[in-house]
């Protein structure tokens, strides 16, 4: 059980704080059921709710210790495979879904290693690809910056200036 102010992840809220700890106090709500009240970190005003038995939506955030070993670890990830274009997007949100980082890693590596083949070939980067670059980026540049405490925007050059690359691929 997490516990009130502590960092957690959500699948769809990002980071969040824990605010409290109780029943939905809405009409016809199972008083007896305890949810988390969730405040997203980057949404201020908006609470996501999730039932304190729910472990598959939300996790803790990483530690400093386990950001920095990510960051060393990136060059070694794979790239996403999805033999299927059809499946790519499902591929892609499910991945976003599970919050893994090492994943992100995988799906971010694969994007951009997909746009630059596309330029090379002449063509754009297609939308779906961008969008989400776009969103497990934030993800995983979101959760790294706040466990190393960091500015999210610092990432990329944070990770480059440590794995020696410009990119993650």
């Amino acid at each position: 059980m997490y516990l009130i102010d502590e960092y957690v992840v959500h699948t769809t809220g990002g980071i969040c704080r824990v605010a409290e700890i109780a029943p939905l106090a809405i009409p016809g709500a199972d008083k007896n059921a305890l949810y988390y009240y969730l405040m997203p970190i980057r949404e201020n005003g908006s609470k996501v709710f999730v039932p304190v038995n729910n472990d598959s939506a939300i996790r803790k955030v990483c530690t400093e210790e386990e950001a920095w070993n990510l960051i060393d670890e990136i060059p070694c990830i794979e790239e996403l495979i999805v033999e299927n274009d059809k499946m790519r997007e499902v591929s892609y949100k499910a991945i976003i879904k599970s919050c893994d980082l090492r994943q992100l890693v995988s799906i971010i590596k694969s994007l951009m290693t997909r746009k630059r083949e596309r330029e090379e070939a002449g063509k754009r980067s297609t939308a779906t690809d961008d969008k989400y670059l776009k969103i497990a980026e934030e993800n995983l540049f979101s959760e790294l910056a706040f466990a190393i405490g960091r500015n999210k925007l610092e990432m990329r050059d944070i990770i480059a200036e440590r794995i020696g690359t410009l990119s993650l691929t």
